[in-house]
């Protein structure tokens, strides 16, 4: 017999969610078999895995220790997985600060050149250093792990910086999660540009990805495939020949901010998949830009009561990184 109490990180679920990641090698036949004969009870009460469980319920498992290991798994295996999300978070914890942290959620501010989430299974990513993080300051436990893991929840491009919102609890990770969703946690960018712009703009368009070059397409008008696209800019300043703009990412789509401005003749500064190569080959000689200058700047959150309401109407920003300003200042081109 083996009783688990739900703590703050796993309350909210469903039962039968639950028990399939702590039983990850059990066919939903068993455990749904298991429920009927009251071998997995709910408050030492029989439940049928639809129920939505809370902090300080009681879950047990009837089971010999031989079948449970084998539908679990080696319980040594969570404390392996941990060790490996503790250096994930050694190797990256310069390229990353934190701007906020609640028990619900974390803010992050990123640096360009590493990824917000695996693309691949070696892949070292935020995500991997953010649980790293928590396991390193007490806030999640090797046996948290087998039930829930913390998460980013919006994706910045490798290769640009700034905010990254993370749940740190099952409450928070949902709740960031539907306000991306919905739209009601809005998001602005600062981005360097070739071109003088003066007047702020709403864009529409249609955007089309190529999956085998991922890279993608902006059009006027929809074609077959493509998805709807908004972009809200205001130029904040403009030195005669590249301008600082502050960009609203209404909808939220793969190197949409990058791809529409380059669309309408305004590429962002040394952004080598979607601006001018000639310019941006001299950036990288003059000032050794490698990526996009464009980063996740602020965050505004809408009034919000109950789940995560210490963010109710609060905003964040991310320090612009220093070569923004040493671009736009020096006249190289």
């Amino acid at each position: 017999m083996k009783k688990e109490v739900i703590n703050t990180n796993e309350a909210g679920q469903r039962l039968d969610k639950y028990i399939k990641k702590y039983l990850p090698q059990a066919p939903n036949s068993f455990i749904y078999k298991m429920l009927r004969k009251k071998n997995i009870t709910l408050n030492n009460k029989k439940a049928d895995g639809t129920e939505k469980i809370a902090v300080g319920d009681e879950i047990t498992f009837y089971f010999a220790e031989d079948t449970l290991l084998k539908f679990h798994g080696p319980f040594s295996n969570n404390y392996a997985c941990a060790e490996d999300y503790k250096k994930a978070y050694f190797c990256l914890k310069n390229r990353f600060s934190i701007i906020y942290e609640d028990e619900d959620v974390l803010l992050l501010n990123k640096t360009a050149g590493i990824l917000s989430q695996k693309a691949a299974e070696k892949d070292v990513s935020l995500n991997e250093a953010l649980i790293g993080y928590l396991l390193e300051s007490d806030a999640l436990t090797a046996i948290d792990l087998q039930t829930f893991k913390p998460s980013v929840c919006n994706r910045l491009d490798r290769n640009t910086s700034g905010v990254v919102i993370a749940g740190k609890s099952l409450m928070g990770l949902q709740t960031m999660s539907t306000l991306l969703k919905d739209r009601t946690l809005h998001k602005y960018y600062r981005c360097l540009v070739e071109g003088v712009m003066t007047n702020s703009c709403h864009l529409e368009g249609y955007i089309l990805k190529n999956e085998a070059t991922n890279k993608v397409t902006v059009y006027k008008e929809q074609v077959k495939d493509s998805v709807p696209i908004i972009t809200n800019y205001r130029p904040i300043k403009n030195n005669g020949k590249i301008t600082l703009l502050e960009v609203e990412l209404v909808t939220g789509k793969t190197h949409q901010i990058r791809a529409h401005l380059s669309s309408i003749g305004y590429p962002i500064v040394g952004d080598y998949k979607y601006g001018n190569a000639r310019k941006n080959a001299i950036y990288k000689e003059r000032f050794f830009i490698e990526h996009q200058l464009l980063h996740a700047y602020r965050v505004e959150f809408p009034e919000m009561r109950d789940a995560c309401e210490k963010l109710s109407k609060k905003i964040f920003y991310a320090e612009v990184p220093a070569v923004f300003e040493k671009v736009f200042l020096t006249d190289c081109m």
